[in-house]
């Protein structure tokens, strides 16, 4: 909200203006003029007696005016009384108390003349008085007392003061006694009591007197009051009366109402015009009655009525005529009604219509005063001049009296004179002094040349012209130096000289002329006006709503006049911000940091300028958590619910929501309180159900949109009594641990849950289908039972009550459990296998019997794993691949094989102990696929009309490559393509030279490889042919090739350059943020060995000349081979080795003798060790030091690379190698199959050795495969 504070401002200055207009003329101080009354003491002039007093006259003239004064009539000779004195200069008086003098000697009416050679003005009547405050007469106050619910009215009576002193009520202790609609002060300074009550009983009832002319308070004896109650009365009187008596003090009985003032059914009342009307009235009755006021025949006035002392006063202000009528109060309460009229009549002491003006007029010109006055009687008008009755005043040809009027006509020097016009009736009188004054004087212009005003646009501009003369000059205005006389719409001219435009525009701005002429002469004057751009407030501050402790920030950014220098203030509710440093106040905004409860408010920022002000609110609310509830009470106690109740805190600006109610067990859990209920924040009490055996105390949390109260103090504890418990353990199960046993469980009963001391479980179980009893056992207070002894797998019924030192909680529900489980004893039979495509098999199975699980069924597993590939003839060692389905299933689909590869698996079933026997294995092939793409391209040897190109082959063939598909086209300036070329490729070529090309031109060339089943992905690459046949300017490294074995790598390269260039090597693992490391080759030698490699790791690789702008060679990427077994040299014929290899055949025998014995005897061990004790002995453990888990590779995979060879680093089938991906069933490694054959199952990453093939392992040879190959 903005505010225009300078609309005011302008309506104010329009005002004085207007004022200027209407009255006379003033005539300048150089110029001779009657006397005027200036300034003078009030008609009515109480003084306090103790000081001096000092009775006001001033008064301007030309000549200065000398003053006298009269006393009660006459004169007052001032130079016989030594205690009075004249101002100098002045006619107010100054009578000298404080040095002797008593004020009662100087009452009286005294009147002031100012008297020139030109006229005589008078002052008022002043009626001076000395203020009075005398003491209270002595009185003999009897003690009141009252029978309770009667009426009581205590007389103040105060001593008559000049002026009326101010009536209040106290007690001993200096405090005001309270009042209600029962108990209240009349106009008078009565104290009424309309009934009293036993609590009225005091003996310091005092009345006080404060008289403000002199500063002093008096006091009344204090009142005693005794009020007898009925009780009290009849235990009087039936202590002094005789058992015969019957009789005693009624009950206090009601009342209807009386007034007990005004008396009567009714008053009058007078009031004098512009004075505030107080009518009142008190009335007595039981209950206490309630005052209503009407007027009869018409309204209360609006605006300028209110009811005080308890709507038993009406207060009128500024009455006036038309508020005479009859008003009536009406007292009212249960029992009946009693009513008042007081008929009021507004009298009126004279006051002005039009009030005699001064005339300023030329030799031989007219002129009239008037002077019109109304009151109630109407007044009389009285005319006196220079203070003489006009009657007896020396005679003027030039004026006549016609009542209210003086007709002045042909006046001369001679006539001028002043005037007094007195209206008088029986309430008051008004005194006006007017002078005429007659002057032969050419224009003058007050107002100071070349001033200057500025005014804000849209707003108007009043340019003053200040003139006198005599004649009255006509006044004209102009704008500019030679401007034409202003007239029209857009301009107002005041009879006092100014020029007002109402609408001030950015054009009104220059220079204004006013002309002031008469026949005695012309003047001018020249004023300026400037027009400023309006101040506006273009952002204002925005309703705030900040959390308690946060920061509060209000913007006030103003757009202003350039010319014009802004201040801006800050308020908080229209007052000062708080001296605090926690305000912040900026250029354009205001900060409060860690608002706190007393920052909330309205916050005005004003901007003030010389011309205007605007302002702008808004409001902060600071919001916060509630405070915590109050005064918590317990109501309504039985054994199962209470009635708990409470005061809200304060809600801090936010309201509460709702209610959190908690309980604390003193009796379980001391110091932890619970969740009860909740309630809306309307409501402040609830009805809780209790449990038996519970010590309760509650706590309450109110709950608002910024957070959660404190909690409230704890009620009172309410224990309840003890009860037989109401509910049994939950979530009972019945779960095996061992194949031999039965695990009962359940959740424990809470404290409050068990409804009394002594808290047992009875467990009871039985066999399921089985005519067997319940077993029953009563345990302590815990959650868990074992029994033993039971068969494998079998379903339980079982049970669980609860008991205390009362009884039995309700019988319990049964519930199915198991015995413990055992692995299953056979593998699911007829596994079949059918290919979908070269990525996708289904296998199928038959279900294991039911019994034959021993456990809940769980789903099946089936372990899978690529044996080789068809197109390499080579072994690897792999993980073995699970997928696990979930359920009785028969079918599952295994997703992303590989094309063109050799798989086996097996099936087992699942139960919650483990998995069962596997199937025997399963082989299958995969067909081929189409193969990934060629593993490189590469560009070289760029002629006028040849490229000789180089590739590898695809690192996944995925089948037999039949041929390479390349095609190509050119490429023109604008990125357009030519004709497209196509030419087939033997798979056993590695390069190839296009010829017949055109010279300088760009081709595009697209290469991919095929097998039967149709072409793979393609690889793309650009190249250009030269331009003519000059020789390479620049030095390049091409052709690097790598042979790598296990811990070193060959490394060569070809050179085209300047001689005598120093190469170096430069190499890191592949895929690694490590730095390069770096080798520098000694000579110009072509070729470096890498020495220190890590076995089967693949390596980055470039080769660089030193000294050569940094050139280097691209990246080349290779991979040691895996650690081989160390070379032998005619082991065999070795007599260490004969020796040893006949001892750990020696110990293989005698093991194999003790294995033969314990099968023979029937002795149980573990699946998984029956399969590790059948294990293939050839079966060899992967190296850690391997990094191709889950890859598989061709023969010559690990066999040192022949100089040249790249072997990439990138093994894995990409998407676009095979249509059926992994991805296409499932997330990740996890996923399962749905009957209908879709993937649920899940990849585990456990491996699995596979069998080497020959002397092909990568491995050491263990000592049994020697000791095989020694036999």
């Amino acid at each position: 909200m903005m505010k225009k504070k300078s609309v005011s401002a302008r309506k104010a200055s329009l005002v004085l203006f207007l004022c200027q207009m209407i009255s006379a003329l003033d005539v300048p101080l150089d110029l001779s003029q009657p006397p005027t009354i200036t300034q003078q003491s009030p008609k009515d002039y109480i003084v306090d007696p103790r000081e001096n007093i000092v009775i006001q006259c001033e008064a301007k003239g030309k000549p200065p005016p000398s003053f006298s004064w009269t006393r009660n009539g006459t004169h007052f000779d001032i130079d016989k009384d030594a205690q009075v004195t004249m101002k100098p200069n002045s006619g107010t008086l100054v009578v000298n108390i404080m040095n002797g003098g008593k004020a009662e000697a100087y009452e009286g009416v005294y009147q002031c003349t100012a008297r020139n050679e030109r006229g005589a003005a008078v002052s008022n009547n002043i009626v001076i008085r000395p203020s009075r405050s005398p003491l209270w007469t002595k009185e003999k106050l009897e003690p009141n007392h009252v029978r309770e619910g009667d009426s009581l009215v205590l007389h103040c009576r105060p001593p008559v003061g000049l002026p009326p002193p101010i009536i209040f009520w106290m007690d001993n202790a200096f405090q005001r006694l309270p009042q209600s609609e029962r108990v209240s002060q009349g106009l008078n300074g009565d104290l009424y009591f309309s009934n009293v009550q036993p609590e009225d009983t005091r003996e310091d009832y005092i009345c006080y007197a404060r008289f403000n002319h002199t500063q002093t308070i008096q006091q009344k004896q204090p009142i005693s009051v005794k009020v007898f109650s009925m009780d009290s009365l009849n235990d009087t009187i039936a202590a002094n009366l005789s058992d015969t008596d019957i009789f005693g003090a009624k009950p206090v009985t009601e009342r209807q109402p009386v007034l007990l003032t005004p008396t009567g059914s009714t008053s009058t009342k007078v009031e004098l015009r512009g004075n505030v009307l107080l009518l009142e009235c008190i009335a007595a009755g039981l209950p206490t009655p309630v005052i209503r006021w009407i007027k009869e025949g018409g309204e209360l006035p609006a605006n300028r009525t209110f009811f005080e002392n308890f709507k038993k006063t009406l207060k009128i202000i500024d009455v006036s005529e038309a508020d005479s009528g009859n008003y009536k109060c009406i007292a009212r309460n249960r029992l009946g009604s009693a009513h008042h009229v007081i008929s009021v009549t507004v009298k009126a002491a004279p006051y002005w219509i039009t009030a005699p003006r001064n005339l300023v007029l030329s030799p031989g010109e007219d002129g009239t005063l008037i002077c019109r006055a109304n009151g109630n009687p109407k007044p009389n008008i009285s005319w006196l001049a220079n203070g003489v009755p006009i009657a007896i005043a020396p005679e003027d040809p030039s004026r006549k009296v016609d009542g209210d009027t003086i007709i002045f006509s042909h006046v001369q020097e001679r006539s001028s004179a002043v005037y007094q016009c007195n209206a008088s009736n029986e309430y008051g009188y008004l005194l006006a002094n007017a002078f005429v004054n007659v002057l032969a004087e050419p224009p003058r212009i007050l107002t100071p040349a070349n001033k200057l005003y500025q005014v804000i646009a849209d707003s108007p501009a009043l340019l003053d012209c200040a003139y006198f003369g005599s004649p009255k000059p006509e006044i004209e205005w102009f704008k500019g130096v030679k401007g034409s006389i202003l007239r029209g719409n857009e301009y107002v001219f005041h009879d006092n000289g100014t020029l007002e435009i109402p609408v001030a525009q950015k054009d009104s701005t220059g220079t204004y002329t006013c002309v002031a002429r008469n026949e005695l002469g012309k003047i001018q004057n020249e004023v300026h006006l400037e027009v400023k751009d309006p101040t506006m407030i273009i952002k204002q501050p925005e309703y705030k709503v900040i959390q308690r402790y946060g920061q509060a920030s209000f913007e006030c950014v103003i757009k202003h006049d350039s010319t014009l220098l802004p201040t801006i203030i800050w308020l908080k509710d229209n007052a000062e911000l708080p001296d605090d440093e926690r305000f912040l106040v900026g250029k354009d905004n205001l900060t409060i940091m860690n608002v706190t409860d007393k920052d909330d408010g309205t916050y005005t920022c004003i901007v003030n300028t010389t011309l205007d002000s605007v302002s702008a609110s808004a409001v902060l609310t600071v919001v916060a958590r509630p405070n915590p509830p109050f005064d918590l009470e317990l109501t309504g106690q039985l054994e199962r619910s209470v009635e708990l109740s409470w005061i809200p805190g304060d809600e801090n600006n936010s309201p509460i929501t709702n209610f959190v109610i908690e309980y604390e067990d003193g009796l379980h859990e001391p110091g932890v309180w619970h969740y009860q209920t909740e309630v809306p924040g309307t409501q402040t009490t609830v009805q809780l159900k209790l449990s038996p055996y519970v010590n309760y105390s509650f706590r309450v949390i109110a709950v608002n949109e910024i957070g959660r109260s404190p909690p409230s103090e704890p009620s009172e504890q309410y224990l309840t009594k003890s009860a037989n418990p109401d509910e049994n353990p939950s979530n009972v199960q019945g779960i095996g641990s061992e194949p031999d046993n039965l695990v009962i469980t359940w959740e424990s009963l809470k404290g409050f849950q068990s409804n009394g001391p002594g808290l047992q479980y009875k467990v009871s179980w039985r066999q399921k289908d089985v005519d067997d009893e319940w077993t029953s056992v009563i345990v302590a207070n815990v959650s868990k039972y074992i029994v033993s002894g039971t068969p494998t797998f079998v379903p339980y019924e079982i049970k669980v009550q609860a008991l205390n030192d009362l009884g039995y909680a309700p019988e319990p529900s049964e519930v199915i459990g198991h015995s413990g489980e055992d692995l299953p004893m056979v593998a699911p039979g007829n596994v079949q296998v059918h290919v979908i495509n070269s990525t996708l098999a289904k296998v199928h199975w038959d279900t294991v019997p039911l019994k034959t699980v021993r456990g809940h069924l769980q789903g099946y597993k089936v372990y899978y794993w690529k044996v080789q590939s068809l197109s390499r003839r080579s072994r690897r060692h792999v993980e073995k691949k699970i997928l696990t389905f979930r359920g009785n299933k028969t079918f599952g689909m295994l997703p992303g094989l590989e094309p063109y590869s050799s798989y086996k698996l097996n099936v087992r079933v699942v139960n919650g102990k483990g998995e069962g026997p596997a199937s025997p294995d399963k082989v299958f092939k995969t067909p081929e696929g189409v193969p990934s793409s060629p593993s490189f391209l590469r560009i070289t040897n760029p002629t006028l009309d040849s490229l000789t190109l180089e590739w590898g082959s695809p690192t996944h063939p995925n089948g037999v490559l039949t041929s390479y598909i390349l095609k190509f086209q050119p490429i023109n300036n604008t990125h357009e393509l030519g004709p497209l070329v196509e030419i087939r490729i033997p798979a056993n070529e590695s390069s190839l030279i296009l010829k017949n090309l055109n010279y300088s031109t760009r081709y595009k060339f697209y290469f991919n490889a095929q097998t039967s089943v149709g072409s793979g992905s393609q690889i793309t690459e650009e190249a250009i042919t030269i331009m003519d046949e000059v020789q390479p300017l620049y030095p390049r490294i091409r052709n690097v090739t790598t042979a790598a074995a296990e811990t070193y790598a060959n490394i060569s390269w070809e050179y085209e350059g300047p001689d005598h260039a120093n190469f170096y090597v430069e190499y890191g693992v592949a895929g690694s943020k490590e730095d390069w490391k770096k080798e520098i080759v000694n000579g110009s030698r072509s070729f470096f060995v890498l020495k220190g490699l890590t076995p089967g790791t693949a390596y980055k690789v470039r080769v660089g000349a030193e000294g050569l702008s940094g050139f280097r060679s691209s990246e080349d990427v290779f991979e040691t081979g895996p650690a081989m077994a160390s070379r032998q040299v005619d082991i065999a014929t070795q007599g260490w080795f004969i020796g040893l290899m006949c001892a750990v055949a020696l110990l293989i025998l005698i093991l194999l003798i003790v294995c033969f014995i314990r099968r023979n005897k029937g002795g149980k061990y573990p699946v998984k060790e029956k399969e590790d004790a059948h294990a293939d002995p050839e079966i060899q453990p992967m190296k850690e030091d391997d990094g191709t888990f889950g890859e598989y590779s061709d023969a010559e995979d690990h066999k040192p690379l022949k100089k040249g060879s790249r072997t990439p680093s990138d093994r894995t089938v990409k998407k676009e190698d095979s249509d059926d991906s992994l991805v296409d069933y499932g997330e990740g490694v996890n996923g399962q199959f749905n009957e209908d054959g879709s993937f649920i199952g899940q990849y585990s990453g456990k491996k699995e050795k596979e069998p080497a093939e020959g002397n092909e392992s990568s491995e050491a040879p263990s000592p049994v495969n020697a000791m095989n190959s020694f036999v």
